[in-house]
């Protein structure tokens, strides 16, 4: 069993079955002992008490009454009748979110109660490439947290909307797949290639199957019938994109395991739970995810347990939301031999809890060595500089100036123009697509604060070509100033939203001064900023201070109008073209739902 790791690498199970069973008969004594637990059993969906856990090499070797495992040697710790259950898994999320690199990310998520994770990098590799999913991979290995790195499958998520960083194409998946810290395939977000039969696309699929790994999925479209039928034929084996009910139950069906995701803006516990709580569908193949989720989020509410406490106030059983959080995830990635039970054999990732119901972790070991107790990181994580590799990404041709961001009336037009427009929904990665009048003053089409219409523009920032997007976007109720962001899914080229040419090139110009990140303009002054030099996603500082900058930025957002919940989120997937229903690219106006560009103007 691979795992990242800043102590020796647990031992293989056939490596250690003769001292397991030794400890597990009394002939040896255990390294460590878990006593008078509360033992939350996901194989049976029961809680066991009175129950101790002997641990040998990292693994456990008994579950039961471990007195007799007890040598001079072995350290006991006494859980006084505490909840004891598997660490928690999740199973899909952007580290690159979080705004902090894979070591602080550990340093964050371990205490509560976190053990293992899946990432897919696709937001770096979109800027940097191999390079970007190394730098990550290799990130994580000074840290006791298992990071298992997915192969990012779409960079870019569509190639012909958009101009990225970099590209991966079949021979760098090949590549990827043969080495032991890549563990599956990102996921396929364009299903619509799928579908139709991208030979690239499922060649990626095929050498990922061939290393028998996971590919995982990206299923965005309400249609449940030959579409989704197609896609879990091609391959993929979850799916984190479910908003309904529906959704979620018509993917299970098809043996699909379904990721219920709780992040930081995009919330869809409370409809997709009802699959389970209302529908009463066996939750075998429901999972817990968070996707995309701020620091700010991970220091206030919490990271799995608080997805975890989610569902459980959504009516579900606790166990049951542990098991989604635990063995479900592991067999979902085929790794249940090693992962998500307390059971003899298994890895020693254990959480102990004060209280069930409201997930409360107390103590977390991981290969059965304590590494948080009461919210506190037991064990040190190596701070190291970020590499130059990794910085200096952002090139836009030239400096912004505010001619460069009018948007010319459409020949003979004049007084309104019809113009499509994307409206934003709060908590919702999908946006509507809308036709609206739009004034024409002086030639040009202007942004429109009283009908709540934003100008929005996205400019190509990794190779300096100057090509630009340009559009309008309703929903953020700003009334004056600008936003720019490095960050802006998935090509993560730079995108301005505004009320005015001027704060909106002020915004975009000073960004390139803090080698990209986030920023937001009122009248010609910087309200807030978020510089993230590593590949302009990410910062080098601690959650702490990532996390009071992001808090900054929310305050800015404010000043400037919006009350949206995370807006920031919402305006990063403005450009990313492969959820519906209408998107801008740096290439111009997506729209997703028929997969092909269209005109701003009616």
């Amino acid at each position: 069993m691979n795992r990242n790791n800043n102590r020796k690498p647990p031992e293989r199970l056939e490596d250690v079955t003769i001292a397991l069973v030794a400890v597990a008969m009394g002939r040896e004594s255990a390294d460590s002992v878990i006593k008078n637990t509360r033992l939350v059993n996901v194989n049976t969906g029961e809680i066991q008490e009175n129950t101790d856990i002997a641990i040998k090499n990292g693994r456990i070797a008994l579950v039961g009454d471990a007195t007799h495992t007890i040598g001079k040697n072995t350290r006991v710790t006494d859980a006084d009748g505490m909840y004891a259950a598997p660490g928690f898994m999740d199973g899909h999320l952007h580290i690159e979110s979080s705004m902090v690199r894979v070591r602080e990310f550990a340093r964050v998520v371990i205490p509560h109660g976190t053990t293992a994770i899946f990432p897919d990098p696709h937001e770096i590799a979109n800027v940097l490439g191999v390079r970007g999913v190394k730098f990550m991979a290799e990130d994580a290995v000074s840290t006791p947290l298992r990071v298992f790195t997915m192969a990012p499958s779409c960079v870019p998520s569509q190639s012909d909307f958009e101009d990225g960083g970099a590209a991966l194409g079949v021979d760098d998946i090949a590549s990827l797949m043969e080495r032991d810290d890549i563990y599956g395939l990102g996921e396929v977000m364009n299903f619509t290639g799928v579908k139709n039969g991208d030979k690239d696309l499922h060649k990626e699929m095929a050498v990922t199957a061939a290393k028998n790994k996971i590919i995982t999925g990206h299923y965005a479209m309400p249609e449940t019938g030959a579409g989704l039928n197609a896609y879990v034929a091609a391959g993929a084996r979850c799916c984190h994109e479910s908003e309904r009910r529906e959704d979620a139950i018509a993917k299970m069906r098809l043996g699909m395991y379904v990721q219920i995701r709780e992040g930081s803006a995009w919330r869809n516990v409370h409809e997709v739970i009802k699959a389970i709580t209302e529908r009463r569908v066996d939750s075998r193949f429901a999972t817990l995810v968070s996707d995309d989720v701020h620091p700010d989020t991970l220091l206030t509410l919490g990271h799995m347990d608080h997805i975890v406490r989610r569902v459980i106030e959504e009516g579900v059983d606790p166990i049951t939301a542990i098991q989604m959080a635990t063995i479900n995830t592991a067999q979902c990635y085929q790794m249940d031999r090693d992962l998500g039970s307390v059971s003899p054999g298994k890895c020693a990732d254990i959480i102990l809890l004060s209280d069930l119901a409201k997930v409360k972790v107390k103590k977390v070991f991981i290969d059965g060595e304590p590494v948080a107790d009461n919210n506190r990181l037991l064990i040190s994580i190596e701070q190291v500089a970020v590499p130059d590799a990794v910085r200096n990404t952002c090139r836009v041709k030239g400096s912004i100036y505010e001619r460069d961001l009018l948007i010319q009336a459409p020949d003979g037009a004049s007084g309104k123009v019809a113009t499509r427009v994307i409206e934003v929904v709060e908590s919702r990665a999908a946006t509507t697509a809308r036709e609206i009048d739009m004034n024409i003053e002086d030639g040009f089409v202007p942004a429109n604060v009283e009908k709540d219409i934003a100008k929005l523009v996205v400019i190509e920032r990794h190779k300096a070509s100057g090509v630009m997007g340009k559009g309008f976007v309703k929903g953020f109720h700003i009334k004056s100033g600008a936003v720019a962001s490095t960050v802006s899914h998935d090509a993560h080229n730079l995108i301005i939203l505004g009320t005015n040419d001027r704060d909106m090139a002020l915004a975009g110009n000073s960004l390139l001064d803090y080698e990209g990140g986030i920023v937001v303009v009122e009248d010609g002054e910087i309200l807030s900023n978020l510089p993230l030099p590593i590949a302009g996603l990410m910062s080098g500082d601690p959650a702490l201070i990532v996390a009071d900058f992001v808090l900054s930025l929310d305050e800015a957002w404010k000043d400037i109008g919006c009350a949206m919940e995370s807006p920031f989120m919402a305006m990063t997937l403005l450009s990313l073209s492969v959820i519906p229903e209408l998107r801008l690219t740096n290439r111009g106006l997506v729209d997703v739902v028929n997969g092909r560009f269209t005109s701003l103007f009616v």
